[in-house]
């Protein structure tokens, strides 16, 4: 009895098991392991932001579609030179608004020119004029409000001022106006379309500036005595990047739409040269319009193909980085 009294008061000496597990592993919660074929337990892995925004936009039918055909329309229109049966601007006044046919795929119009080189040759300009224009008008708006958004005071206030007036500035009316002044021609409409643009992205990238200027990391990186040239373009303009480039796609379309417009009306792409709005052009009688669709069909479908596209994929652009999806 005595002795195993003693025994009972004796220390316990056996050794004792330390848990090394780390404090990362003990923060992986029980919803976080899955079976797996080797280990039986797996731990998941969060995905990144990009790819979850990757994973929500292919997810969007409409973008996904308006993608494919955007890329489908353009790589058409890149190869258009080889697989063109026919000189866009060769006349033959012998196959005057033809219908379609095995040799005019899409028939002929007023002065025998085949409709289906015309529409890859105008595809080119259209295309040229659009992306052209939004990329210019992106780079000189993301400067302009980076520039606004970041030094503030009187440098904000002018070019803020400058962004509202150009905001009220009817665009086909000024390029209307410049046409005639200085001659129609595509440099200068993808000048004056991204001259005329350019507010939309500066507006944008000035707003995300102004919230991110006073972030703590910003601040870290001003303490620390980095240029103002390596904060902006580490830390602010790619937090701009997302909103701009759904702008960009939006300009995308609105360029190509307004490019069309001016050459349906005269002030744009002139003749020889073809583009989708001036092949519209000839759609301007009752006779054309009820009984030769093939004249404008074709180059009024590209047109509501890359607008509608365009403005697909920016808004599942937009859909895929909204903050309040993740």
């Amino acid at each position: 009895m005595g002795r195993d009294a003693g025994a009972d008061l004796q220390p316990d000496r056996r050794p004792v098991l330390h848990d090394h597990r780390s404090e990362s592993e003990d923060l992986v919660s029980d919803r976080d392991i899955l079976p797996g074929p080797a280990t039986g337990l797996v731990p998941t892995v969060e995905a990144s932001p990009d790819k979850l925004a990757l994973r929500r936009f292919l997810r969007n039918p409409a973008a996904v579609a308006g993608t494919i055909a955007l890329v489908i329309v353009v790589v058409v229109t890149l190869i258009g030179p080889i697989i063109s049966p026919f000189e866009p601007t060769a006349i033959d006044l012998t196959q005057v608004r033809k219908p379609p046919s095995g040799e005019h795929l899409l028939g002929t119009d007023s002065t025998g020119r085949d409709v289906f080189s015309r529409l890859l040759a105008g595809g080119q300009i259209s295309l040229l004029v659009g992306f052209s224009a939004a990329l210019v008008a992106v780079a000189f708006g993301t400067l302009a409000g980076v520039v606004a958004g970041w030094f503030g005071g009187i440098v904000d206030a002018i070019i803020s001022r400058i962004i509202d007036i150009m905001l009220s500035v009817p665009a086909v009316l000024v390029i209307i106006v410049l046409a005639g002044v200085i001659g129609p021609s595509v440099p200068m409409l993808i000048i004056v379309i991204a001259g005329l643009a350019w507010p939309n992205p500066a507006r944008i990238a000035r707003g995300v500036v102004l919230s991110l200027r006073e972030e703590e990391f910003v601040q870290a990186a001003r303490a620390i005595g980095s240029r103002t040239r390596f904060i902006l373009a580490r830390h602010l303009v790619p937090g701009a990047l997302p909103p701009i480039v759904v702008s960009a796609t939006l300009l995308v379309a609105e360029s190509v739409l307004l490019e069309s417009s001016l050459s349906f009306l005269g002030a744009g792409v002139q003749p020889p040269q073809s583009s989708w709005g001036n092949m519209l052009n000839e759609a301007q009688s009752l006779t054309v319009l009820s009984s030769m669709p093939w004249l404008w069909v074709p180059p009024g479908l590209m047109i509501a193909v890359i607008v509608l596209s365009a403005m697909a994929i920016g808004d599942g652009i937009r859909d895929a980085i909204d903050p309040r999806k993740n």
